[in-house]
C-alpha cells in the first residue's frame, strides 16, 4: 500500500505538470491572439491608407460595397463632426454620431486610431481602425474599417483543441512518468521503513537489498552495517544474558534482586523452594514486608549506609531451626540512578545441625569411652596396690574390668559397623527370607528377659506373607535391636505386640513392634537414630545400651531399601514400623 510520501511526491509532480501546461497554454494562446490581432490591425490600416490615398470621398461612397468586400471589412465614412456619411453594412441615417468613439478621437489626435469593442450591430467583438481624411492639412472626415474577430475566435478555438489534445497526451505521458519516478523514488524508502519497523518489533532477520549508487544505496548500506553490528551485539548480549539466567536459575542458593526503591524485583527457583513461596506473593514488596525480620532489615540498612558487602548469619522464616548465611552486595555495571541490590541466602541449617551432631558425637563417644576406661584404670591401680593378693577381691575386680572392656569392645564394634555401612564396605547378601522363621529366632533370644519382667508379648504374623528381600543376619540384627529397646523401656507387667501385614501396594511388608512403655517426647523423635543420642541418658546407660542401636537400624533399613517410622508419646508407649521390600524371583 502506498504511503503518504508517495502521494506527496506524485501529487507535487502532477501539480507542477498542470501548472506548466496551464502557463504554456496561457502564454501561447496570448501570443497567437496578439499576433493575429496585430496582423488584422496592420491589414486594416493598410486598406484604410489605400482608401484615403487612392479614392476621393465620392468614389469611396460609390464603391463602398466593393471596397468593403475587397478589404473583407466593414467600411464607415464619417465627417469631421462625427456624422456617418456612409456605411457598407447599415443605413447611415440610422447610425449614431461617432465623434466620441475611441478610434475616432485617437485618429484625430494621433493620425491613426484603433479600438476593440463589442458590436451590437453584428453581435461580436470587433476591431476598429480609423484614419483621418485630409485636405489642405485639414481633417475633412474619417475612414473607419471594422473587422469582426471571427477569425481570431475560430483560430483560438482550433488552437485550444489542438493544444488540449497535445497537453492531454503530454499529461498522460507525464502522469505515467511521474508515477514511475515517484514509485522508484519512494520504493527504497518504503523498504527501509518496513525493515526498520521489523527491527523495532525485534525481528532482525534479513538485509536491505537496494542496488543503487546514489544516496539511497549508501543509506541502505549504512543501515545494513548498523544492523549487522546490532545483531552481533544482541547476540553477545543474549549469550551473556543466557549464561546469567542459567547461572541464576541453577544456583543452589536463594537469590533476591532489589530495585533502586528497595523492592523485590526478581528471585530464582532456589529461593522459592527454600521459602516455599510464589513469585507473585513477594515481588514488588520490601524485604521487611516479605519476611518481617528485623535482623535482615538491619543488615540491609547497614549495607545502604556503607555501600560495602554485608554477610551475616540470620534466622528467617519464623522457624528457629532455619539458619541462613545472608550476603548482601550491589550489582555493578548499571546506570546511575538504577542501582540494584542482590541478597543471597545460603541455607546452613543442615550444616549447623551436623556441626552440633559432631560436637555431641565427640562428647558422647568421649564420655562412653572414658567412663569404662576410668573404671578399668581404677581397678587395675587398686590391684597393683595390693588388692591382687586378695583372691576374692581380685576376682571380683577382674570381672568388673572384663565387663567394662566388653562394653568398650561392643562400642568399637558398633562404631566400626556404622562406619563400614556408610562407606559401603559392609556387603549384604540379599535372599528370600521368611519373616516368620526370623521372628521366632529373635523372640527366642529375648524370651528370658521378657519372662523376667513379666511382660505380655503377642505376635500376629500371617503364614501367607510373601518372603522378604533381605540379608538374613542383618534382618535378625534389625529386629533384635528394636525388640531389645522395647523390652528395655517397657515397665514390668506391660505389653509388647509384634504384627506384620502386606502393604496395599503388594511390594512391601510392614512389621510393627508396639509397646506400652515410657514413650518418647514428640520433640525428641526426629533425633532418634543419631549416634549416642538417648532420651534418658542416665537410664539408658544403666540398661547397658551404647546409644548406637537405632542408628544401626536406620542405616541397615536404608541399605535394604526399606523405611523406618516411629510414633510415640511420653507415657503412652512407642510404635516402630519397619517397611521391607518383598522378594521377587527372576522367574516372575
Amino acid at each position: 500500500m502506498k504511503g503518504n510520501l508517495f502521494y506527496k511526491i506524485f501529487g507535487t509532480y502532477i501539480i507542477i505538470i498542470l501548472l506548466a501546461v496551464a502557463i504554456v497554454g496561457f502564454q501561447v494562446t496570448g501570443q497567437i491572439k496578439a499576433r493575429q490581432m496585430a496582423k488584422i490591425e496592420s491589414d486594416l490600416i493598410t486598406y484604410t491608407g489605400m482608401i484615403d490615398q487612392l479614392c476621393t470621398r465620392a468614389e469611396v461612397e460609390a464603391k463602398l460595397a466593393s471596397i468593403a468586400k475587397l478589404a473583407d471589412a466593414r467600411i464607415t465614412l464619417i465627417d469631421r463632426e462625427g456624422n456617418v456619411l456612409a456605411d457598407s453594412e447599415a443605413p447611415a441615417s440610422e447610425m449614431d454620431n461617432h465623434l466620441n468613439r475611441t478610434e475616432i478621437q485617437e485618429a484625430r489626435v494621433k493620425g491613426k486610431g484603433t479600438a476593440i469593442r463589442y458590436s451590437h450591430t453584428i453581435g461580436i467583438d470587433t476591431l476598429y481602425v480609423a484614419v483621418p481624411m485630409m485636405k489642405d492639412s485639414q481633417i475633412t472626415g474619417y475612414v473607419r474599417l471594422a473587422r469582426p474577430l471571427h477569425e481570431i475566435k475560430k483560430s483560438l478555438a482550433a488552437f485550444n483543441i489542438l493544444i488540449f489534445q497535445s497537453f492531454a497526451l503530454v499529461g498522460v505521458v507525464s502522469f505515467i512518468i511521474a508515477f514511475i519516478f515517484s514509485s522508484r523514488l519512494v520504493s527504497p524508502i518504503q523498504e527501509m521503513e518496513q525493515f526498520t519497523r521489523k527491527l523495532r518489533d525485534g525481528d532482525m532477520s534479513g538485509m536491505l537489498l537496494i542496488d543503487s549508487s546514489d544516496e539511497m544505496g549508501r543509506l541502505a548500506r549504512n543501515i545494513n552495517y548498523i544492523v549487522t553490528e546490532l545483531q552481533e551485539k544482541v547476540r553477545l548480549a543474549d549469550e551473556e544474558r543466557g549464561k546469567l539466567e542459567a547461572a541464576f536459575a541453577s544456583m543452589t542458593d536463594g537469590v533476591l534482586v532489589l530495585d533502586n526503591q528497595g523492592r523485590i524485583e526478581a528471585l530464582n527457583n532456589s529461593f522459592k523452594s527454600l521459602f516455599k513461596t510464589r513469585r507473585r506473593d513477594i515481588v514488588g514488596r520490601t524485604p521487611l514486608e516479605a519476611f518481617r525480620n528485623i535482623e535482615l532489615e538491619k543488615a540491609i540498612d547497614r549495607f545502604k549506609a556503607t555501600g560495602l558487602p554485608v554477610a551475616e548469619e540470620i534466622m528467617l522464616g519464623g522457624a528457629p531451626d532455619m539458619i541462613l548465611d545472608v550476603s548482601i552486595s550491589s550489582i555493578h555495571g548499571l546506570p546511575k540512578g538504577e542501582e540494584k541490590m542482590m541478597i543471597v541466602f545460603h541455607d546452613v541449617t543442615r550444616l549447623k545441625k551436623l556441626e552440633k551432631m559432631r560436637v555431641d558425637f565427640v562428647a558422647n563417644v568421649t564420655h562412653e569411652i572414658k567412663t569404662p576406661l576410668t573404671a578399668i584404670l581404677g581397678f587395675i591401680e587398686t590391684l597393683q596396690e595390693g588388692a591382687i593378693d586378695d583372691k576374692d577381691t581380685a576376682r571380683k575386680f577382674l570381672q568388673t574390668i572384663r565387663r567394662h572392656a566388653e562394653r568398650l569392645n561392643r562400642l568399637v564394634d558398633d562404631l566400626l559397623f556404622i562406619s563400614n555401612i556408610e562407606l559401603g564396605e559392609t556387603r549384604l547378601f540379599f535372599e528370600s527370607v521368611a519373616l516368620g522363621g526370623i521372628m521366632e529366632s529373635v523372640l527366642s533370644m529375648i524370651d528370658q528377659r521378657v519372662r523376667e519382667k513379666g511382660l505380655v508379648l503377642t505376635k500376629d504374623i500371617p503364614d501367607d506373607l510373601p518372603p522378604l528381600r533381605a540379608d538374613r543376619d542383618r534382618l535378625n540384627q534389625i529386629l533384635l535391636n528394636i525388640l531389645d529397646n522395647a523390652v528395655k523401656f517397657t515397665p514390668e507387667k506391660e505389653k509388647i505386640s509384634v504384627t506384620a501385614r502386606l502393604h496395599d501396594n503388594k511390594k512391601h511388608v510392614i512389621v510393627t513392634i508396639a509397646d506400652t512403655g515410657i514413650g518418647i517426647p514428640k520433640s525428641e523423635i526426629s533425633r532418634l537414630g543419631e549416634r549416642f543420642y538417648r532420651v534418658d541418658k542416665t537410664r539408658s546407660r544403666e540398661l547397658g545400651g551404647t546409644g548406637l542401636g537405632l542408628s544401626i537400624v536406620k542405616h541397615l533399613m536404608k541399605a535394604h531399601g526399606g523405611e523406618i517410622g516411629i510414633e510415640s508419646r511420653l507415657g503412652g508407649g512407642t510404635t516402630v514400623s519397619l517397611s521391607f521390600p518383598v522378594y521377587i524371583s527372576m522367574e516372575e
